[in-house]
């Protein structure tokens, strides 16, 4: 796990600022640093050492030094690629790393392809004068690239580009809409004005000034003809075949450890000898004791750290920092925490995120099942109620008929919706030009022949996992220099989820069916059964405290704050929830955690 940066311009002084724009991203890679540079180009590596410890330092070459590459992530496969690439190639060290070298010059920009893992790359070819840029099927591992002053720059965080002289640092206003609405940046575009993110699944070739993005992977959904009892045995063989991938490893593997059937599922696979669990001090929100009980059965370490209000306050703005993008996710607290205290042990840590989206995980995918008759009612009707159902207060059930009336597309952009389109147009002062129609289109489209629960899994995989929960678990992990490993988030566990039958998914009883039993087979206690907490966090309690409120308060009525928003209705938000007249915890944390990242890098 590492931290890479490079840039394309005839700067005279590539050595200074290729160090700068390193060490900026020193936390991602403290074991080492390596460079290469010619009067073209500056590539920066920052390590942190995992596989091949003695001979795996990057920059790496291939034979006649004309292919360079520096590489973020680990290629699980590797070990197959290179018995097949040492027909043809002299493998100079036993690092995974290699292999991107000679799998460049064999297959080309299909190299991405052939890769199992989780990775972000760069490729310079001498001879070409060319860069290469990929990042994995799911986006697990971060990459952002910039074009601006006859300069091109990537790097696996943003903060890295303020360290080029040719980086021109402005606040991009115009996704600020669709931020609230979703609750983090869902766009290839981020809040810094022309730098975007690298799309999972992607590649990038530059030459000659031009810059070309190209797909290379698109996932697909097809149900096949099996028996659920042969489903489960199927998604107990592929969990156990990627979690043994994900232990490979020179150094110690844990693992996080929450109560509930993700994490347990991956630490009744792995039992690591290391296990770490965060808390708090309201009884509903901590998972301690269920962690403990599972650690003790399965006869491993269990280590915990009970997070204070006052700690949790205090962190937020080193938190945005290391995200670079904002996001209102209260976990990503959670897991700066548990990060920093695994890092004391480990450098690798196996997580559970991407169980819910691949495998059917959330409850809002059971309406079809619970509700499919409301389907079967003419949308004209359907249609109708929900406008009626527009001009009611907002009580409980309501926006199932409000959802249910629109199409889909017009409708649903992810699990984690906050803000309505109406609703941000009263929150900020000026309009915002993108909708969240034009953000979800491209999936859509993509699977516009699909069952609806299909459409709303590819939205939650191309957008929450992908530009929320993936980028948060990296930041937090990469932010205490932990590499943070993801075994459900794995071509060959998609390949399974993605054949399974609704059905096996779930139920007008259950989420996550199939899944479940698999898991049933190696969880010693119940965790199997638990409903979905994910990192439970007490925020929205916390804000009817007065310490807590007043931070909040603060912020909403900033002199910054009144750059962006009707001050007078976010404070009304914030007071409706102190008093107990609303439950706004969310809009308000969004709007909240906006702020808290503009301060540290724009005010």
């Amino acid at each position: 796990m590492c931290g890479i940066a490079g840039f394309v311009d005839k700067n005279k002084n590539k050595k200074t600022i290729i160090k700068k724009m390193c060490d900026k991203i020193a936390h991602r890679g403290p074991d080492g640093e390596g460079y290469f540079l010619n009067d073209d180009v500056a590539l920066g590596h920052r390590r942190l050492s995992i596989i091949d410890l003695s001979t795996g330092d990057q920059p790496m070459f291939n034979e006649d030094k004309n292919i360079v590459v520096i590489f973020n992530g680990e290629i699980y496969n590797y070990l197959e690629l290179r018995s097949e690439l040492q027909e043809e190639h002299d493998f100079k060290t036993k690092s995974d790393t290699e292999v991107l070298v000679h799998g460049y010059e064999k297959w080309g920009k299909d190299l991405p392809k052939h890769l199992r893992g989780m990775f972000a790359f760069a490729i310079y070819d001498k001879k070409e004068n060319s860069l290469f840029l990929a990042r994995d099927n799911f986006g697990i591992k971060p990459l952002y690239y910039a074009y601006m002053n006859d300069t091109f720059m990537f790097a696996s965080e943003i903060k890295a580009f303020l360290e080029h002289p040719s980086f021109k640092k402005e606040f991009n206003e115009d996704i600020l809409g669709s931020y609230l609405s979703f609750s983090f940046t869902p766009t290839t575009e981020t809040f810094f004005k022309d730098v975007k993110r690298l799309d999972a699944g992607h590649y990038l070739y530059f030459k000659d000034g031009k810059i070309i993005v190209e797909r290379y992977y698109q996932k697909s959904f097809k149900e096949k003809d099996i028996s659920y009892e042969e489903a489960v045995k199927e998604i107990a063989s592929i969990m156990q075949d990627s979690v043994n991938k994900h232990l490979l490893s020179d150094v110690e593997v844990g693992s996080f450890l929450s109560s509930g059937i993700d994490s347990s599922y991956i630490v009744a696979l792995a039992k690591p000898d290391k296990t770490y669990t965060v808390g708090y001090d309201l009884a509903k929100y901590n998972e301690i004791e269920y962690a403990k009980d599972l650690a003790n059965k399965l006869k491993i370490n269990n280590t915990s750290k009970v997070i204070t209000k006052q700690e949790y306050m205090d962190i937020i703005p080193t938190i945005m920092y290391h995200l670079d993008e904002p996001t209102s996710d209260p976990a990503a607290v959670a897991l700066y925490f548990v990060a920093k205290l695994a890092s004391k042990d480990v450098k690798v840590v196996l997580s559970g995120e991407g169980a819910d989206e691949f495998f059917g995980g959330y409850n809002i995918y059971r309406q079809d099942v619970d509700m499919g008759w409301y389907n079967k009612i003419p949308y004209f009707i359907r249609h109708g109620i929900a406008l009626v159902c527009r001009l009611l207060p907002e009580v409980r059930g309501v926006n199932f008929f409000i959802r249910r009336g629109e199409k889909l597309e017009n409708s649903y952009i992810g699990v984690n919706r906050v803000f309505g389109d109406k609703e941000v147009k009263k929150v900020l002062l000026k309009k915002c030009p993108l909708k969240n129609k034009d953000v979800t289109k491209k999936t859509y489209d993509d699977f516009k022949n699909e069952k609806d629960i299909v459409k709303m899994q590819a939205i939650d995989i191309d957008f929450w996992l992908m530009k929320d929960i993936l980028l948060k678990a990296d930041k937090m992990t990469m932010a205490s220099s932990l590499e943070g490993r993801v075994p459900f988030i794995d071509k060959e566990v998609f390949n399974v989820a993605s054949t399974l039958p609704i059905e096996y998914k779930v139920t007008k009883e259950n989420t996550k069916v199939a899944l479940r039993d698999a898991a049933k087979e190696v969880i010693p206690n119940e965790s199997y059964k638990k409903k979905k907490l994910g990192f439970p966090v007490p925020v929205r309690e916390w804000m009817k405290e007065k310490d807590f409120y007043e931070m909040i308060k603060t912020s909403f009525k900033s002199q910054y704050a009144s750059k962006f928003f009707n001050q007078e209705y976010i404070l009304n938000l914030l007071e409706e929830h102190y008093t107990g007249k609303k439950d706004n915890y969310r809009k308000i944390w969004t709007i909240y955690c906006f702020l808290t990242w503009y301060n540290v890098y724009f005010a």
